[in-house]
């Protein structure tokens, strides 16, 4: 062997005394991990809480190893979880999952109409159809000329009207044959006014 070069040390077998504070703090910690998850879960942690008390036992096992009472580690693992609790509603805010729901319980709104709402509006245009089909050539003219977006002011130079008076008249009258001819009511259903 050579002098120069360090004897190497053995690593040194636990001592059973060692063992013993070793086995007890395992069974206080797995203790105190399931009161840990019981409080994270009754505060709004939910899904979180088994998350929330791992992170608090990591604290303890790399920052407070030195304790191995019950009456020093419970205190000491509630303020770090009330901490770790802030910290995850923080965090929740900002990510915008704070008021989250659930995709699969209230599935999101779609961008397509209704298909009661599209059938409705089908056979209400269906009616409306029908009844300016049964009217007069003029109201025929003057509903195309509004469908169009034109003024009552070109409507008239369009149809020749001596005043704009005239043309009113001739809107009003041919609504309230439209409206005879859908029966008296406006939609389908009656009793529901004029749109």
């Amino acid at each position: 062997m050579d002098s120069d070069l360090p004897l190497s040390t053995a690593p040194s077998l636990p001592s059973v005394e060692e063992e013993a504070v070793a086995a007890d703090r395992t069974g206080i910690l797995a203790r105190l991990r399931e009161r840990i998850v019981a409080f994270a879960a009754s505060r709004y942690a939910g899904a979180h809480a088994e998350d929330l008390a791992q992170e608090v036992l990591v604290v303890i096992h790399e920052k407070y190893g030195h304790l191995d009472r019950l009456e020093d580690l419970v205190p000491l693992a509630f303020q770090i979880l009330r901490f770790k609790l802030a910290a995850h509603r923080r965090k929740a805010y900002r990510h915008g999952d704070y008021d989250a729901v659930d995709v699969d319980t209230f599935p999101p709104a779609s961008d397509a109409p209704d298909p009661a709402a599209v059938l409705e509006r089908k056979e209400l245009l269906a009616r409306l159809m029908g009844g300016i089909a049964q009217m007069g050539e003029r109201c025929r003219e003057l509903f195309r000329l509004k469908l169009q977006g034109r003024t009552f002011a070109e409507i008239q130079q369009t149809l020749g009207a001596a005043s704009l008076n005239t043309v009113y008249t001739w809107d009003h009258r041919c609504r309230k044959q439209l409206l005879e001819a859908l029966g008296g009511s406006w939609d389908a259903v009656a009793g529901r006014g004029a749109p």
